[in-house]
């Protein structure tokens, strides 16, 4: 109880709240998709501005609490949904008119020091990891994936260099214990070749676990596509990015969308645009010294959005064929689920 009242009292940042706002322009009205609600702290700004409507989405149940609070101040204007983004279809928006779809990809500093959720290597105890409506735990991975399997998801997932030998060392260590997140923080230090770093030698696997349990890629892959369908033309899609995957992801989506290669082959020529969107800004938006200095975290941030140029709803991407081979690493999670399922 007392852990959760810190946590609860502890300032949220909502990272580039000003850029956000400039380009989704709430100031003229219109409904805006949330789909990482966290805090509350895009939604509650947007909601700041009249005429303004959200829906919001979060898989992290923990999140409707203070959804809760701002329901109470607007009823009429708010509604929040507990699931991923990857669902967005399944509140079949496509007759709404969307002005804006915003990602927030990072977490928040209540994630991650929720001792109950584990993301942190300095937890006590069992790994989990899993952010909600999820399939497995990091401790189920790290206990029944073999060490090639353990290893690529070090590798892609992480960039982590000494993947292999920490994957083996995990193997060897659980024949006599099951590991935890001390004894796999302990592994990976003993593993590093390298034992001096900028930042903590565990940082690199704990991001790829939490990436593979959370089928991260997936998620941001089918978010997105499904973000680009239920946007109205002119709508803005907009995506906040913390690491190195996620933004090479975007950023290959939003540049083959505004090629002439994302037209669908079903409409006729006449009626297709020359491009689903229009892409502004070739780099991405960051923070600036200012708000790196109030909130440390923001500093990886980069900031990408598009505006999309008609109202189609059926568009070409190769986005699943690109990044194949990420897609099929977060496949080893089924062999976990299908243990699980056999186990009931």
């Amino acid at each position: 109880m007392k852990a959760t009242m810190v946590l609860d009292t502890i300032k949220h940042y909502p990272v580039l709240l000003n850029e956000i706002i400039s380009i989704i322009t709430p100031q003229h009205g219109g409904t805006f998709i949330d789909c990482t609600f966290g805090q509350g702290g895009y939604t509650k700004e947007i909601l700041s501005y009249k005429n303004t409507n959200v829906i919001a989405l979060d898989r992290d149940i923990e999140s409707k609490k203070k959804a809760d609070q701002i329901f109470i101040k607007f009823q009429d204007r708010f509604i929040f949904k507990n699931k991923k983004f990857s669902q967005l279809n399944d509140l079949k928006l496509k007759n709404e008119d969307i002005k804006s779809v915003i990602f927030d990809l990072g977490f928040s500093y209540t994630q991650i020091k929720d001792p109950d959720k584990g993301l942190s290597f300095n937890s006590i105890g069992d790994l989990n990891m899993k952010m909600g409506i999820n399939d497995f735990s990091a401790k189920e991975a790290i206990n029944k994936l073999e060490s090639p399997e353990l290893e690529k998801i070090f590798k892609y997932f992480g960039e982590e260099k000494d993947a292999k030998r920490i994957a083996i060392k995990i193997v060897k260590e659980r024949k006599v214990k099951k590991i935890d997140t001390q004894s796999l923080v302990e592994i990976i230090e003993k593993s590093k070749k390298k034992k001096k770093f900028k930042t903590h030698s565990a940082t690199k696997v704990f991001q790829a676990l939490r990436i593979f349990v959370n089928k991260e890629i997936t998620e941001l892959i089918s978010g997105l596509i499904a973000a680009a369908k239920v946007l109205k033309k002119d709508g803005v899609l907009a995506v906040v990015t913390f690491h190195s995957l996620e933004d090479k992801i975007v950023k290959y989506f939003f540049k083959s969308l505004s090629e002439n290669n994302s037209v669908s082959r079903y409409m006729p020529k006449l009626d297709q645009p020359d491009t689903i969107f229009k892409l502004i800004k070739k780099k991405p938006i960051t923070p600036s010294a200012k708000e790196i200095k109030e909130n440390i975290p923001s500093r990886s941030a980069k900031l990408r959005y598009v505006i999309k140029k008609s109202d189609s709803f059926d568009f070409e991407t190769d986005i699943y064929n690109k990044f194949e081979n990420l897609i099929k690493i977060e496949d080893f999670g089924n062999k976990l689920w299908k243990n699980f399922q056999l186990f009931f």
